[in-house]
């Protein structure tokens, strides 16, 4: 068998790293006897037969030129200009032999090399994918490492700094190190101003990177190809990973992503290197910048006020805290799966963060305990207690009202004092009294009708007459 030059330098840099001959071959996809034979040094490629239209090298490779690489019109320009017939299968294999269509790739833009742990890159690229049975844009993120172009993923519905941070924490903590390189595209997620050498990037992500000892690098204007070790991986996961693929939630397919990257993406042989990513990884990981000691969790700080209703709003959806907050300022901490909430330094409460919903509720059990019918038979809310006993035509009303309400009725009774504290006291009796006879116990109805007595406007529901 044919070890190419790659394979036998992976052989010696994994066993000097005292990985065994199983795995090695495992790894490499070669047989054991193959790996010991190279160990001892009886490996040598395989000499190749010459072909007997050698001499015809240097006017192939002329020919191939003006072709521009196309092996049909080479052949009919042998056969017509120069009176040499060659079967297209011969010739294929002489361009083959002499790298002619490497040459022409290596012409073109994005074809960087990289030494062991130099350089990683990271992109995006908007994908359709199958979430829960209906198709959504979402946005794929990566990175790979220069040198081994190992891969990483993951999908997010929107990409802002926020998101941008989730990943890359989450990136470099799947190649347990990184580069202290990163090209980046000139994208305002990670640029405050301008563009290419000269950009500005945004302080946030530049502290960020610090904590890994990452500097991210925008490619200059022209030469997106800078970064094509990323964006050639996009076409490979929108033909690979999501093709036939469905998922149930963010979570679900991004728990597929990774995995697609350690079994599929990361295994697969790359022509160029002759190895799996994953193996060439094993001989970059030494060079590669440890992981800090301590990386701090990625969150963004919001500070809500507790509403009358016990919640606090995150992305227009609202979270439940305790009761007593309503009111009182909170510090929210919104992370990519989690929404926690603080006050006075301490953990009051801890939901699931609603990625792709709007206009949701999400409540924890206890926080409201006025709701709970459970907690009914305590006896009167203190706001009860004020409103009773006080006028012989406001206790009827007050029971008929805790009578239509949940639990014990707090929060209707606590409105229903705001009015009597609020409207002049003649104006609330007479109101109060009114909704009594028509049996209307709706309180933003009653204060329509306490302010119709306020203005001089009586209600418009014609009283019967006395007999």
């Amino acid at each position: 068998m044919k070890i190419t030059q790659e394979r036998h330098l992976a052989i010696l840099s994994l066993y000097q790293r005292g990985v065994q001959i199983r795995q090695i071959s495992q790894i490499l996809k070669l047989s054991r006897n193959t790996v010991r034979r190279v160990l001892r040094g009886k490996w040598q490629e395989r000499p190749q037969r010459a072909s007997p239209y050698e001499e015809l090298s240097p006017l192939i490779r002329e020919v191939f030129n003006i072709a521009q690489g196309n092996v049909v019109r080479v052949q009919e320009i042998l056969q017509d200009q120069y009176g040499h017939s060659v079967p297209y299968s011969t010739l294929t294999r002489i361009v083959q032999s002499l790298d002619l269509r490497e040459e022409k790739k290596k012409q073109r833009s994005g074809t960087y090399e990289f030494g062991p742990g130099q350089e990683m890159q990271h992109d995006t690229s908007p994908h359709g994918v199958l979430l829960d049975g209906k198709k959504v844009k979402a946005q794929c993120a990566g990175l790979v490492l220069g040198y081994s172009r190992k891969l990483f993923i993951q999908y997010y519905p929107s990409f802002t700094r926020f998101e941008a941070r989730v990943f890359l924490d989450e990136a470099f903590k799947f190649m347990d190190g990184t580069c202290p390189s990163c090209i980046i595209d000139n994208t305002s997620v990670l640029v405050a101003h301008g563009s290419g050498p000269e950009a500005e990037i945004a302080p946030e992500m530049e502290r960020f990177g610090q904590i890994f000892g990452v500097k991210f690098i925008p490619h200059a204007i022209g030469d997106a190809d800078r970064k094509a070790k990323m964006e050639r991986n996009f076409f490979y996961v929108e033909r690979n990973f999501l093709a036939g693929r469905t998922f149930t939630d963010w979570q679900d397919l991004n728990e597929q992503a990774k995995r697609w990257c350690m079994e599929i993406a990361n295994q697969k042989v790359k022509r160029s290197l002759g190895i799996s990513p994953e193996a060439a990884y094993l001989m970059e990981k030494p060079h590669l910048t440890p992981l800090p000691p301590y990386i701090p969790p990625v969150y963004q700080t919001l500070y809500r006020t507790g509403d009358v209703a016990g919640y606090v709003q995150v992305d227009t959806n609202r979270y439940s805290v305790p009761e007593r907050l309503i009111g009182k300022e909170v510090e929210v901490h919104k992370l990519w799966d989690r929404v926690e909430v603080f006050f006075k330094n301490q953990k009051v409460a801890d939901h699931p963060r609603l990625i792709d919903k709007r206009e949701t509720r999400i409540t924890t059990k206890g926080h409201h305990p006025p709701f709970n019918r459970e907690r009914a038979h305590e006896g009167p809310c203190k706001e009860e207690k004020t409103l009773l006993g006080q006028q012989q035509w406001l206790d009827p009303f007050v029971e008929q009202l805790k009578r239509r309400s949940s639990g014990r009725g707090v929060r209707p009774m606590r409105r229903l004092l705001d009015l009597k504290r609020t409207y002049p006291p003649e104006a609330f009796e007479k109101a109060v009294v009114q909704a009594l006879r028509y049996g209307l116990y709706d309180l933003p109805r009653l204060e329509q009708m306490i302010l119709s007595h306020v203005a001089g406007d009586f209600f418009t529901i014609e009283e019967d007459e006395e007999p």
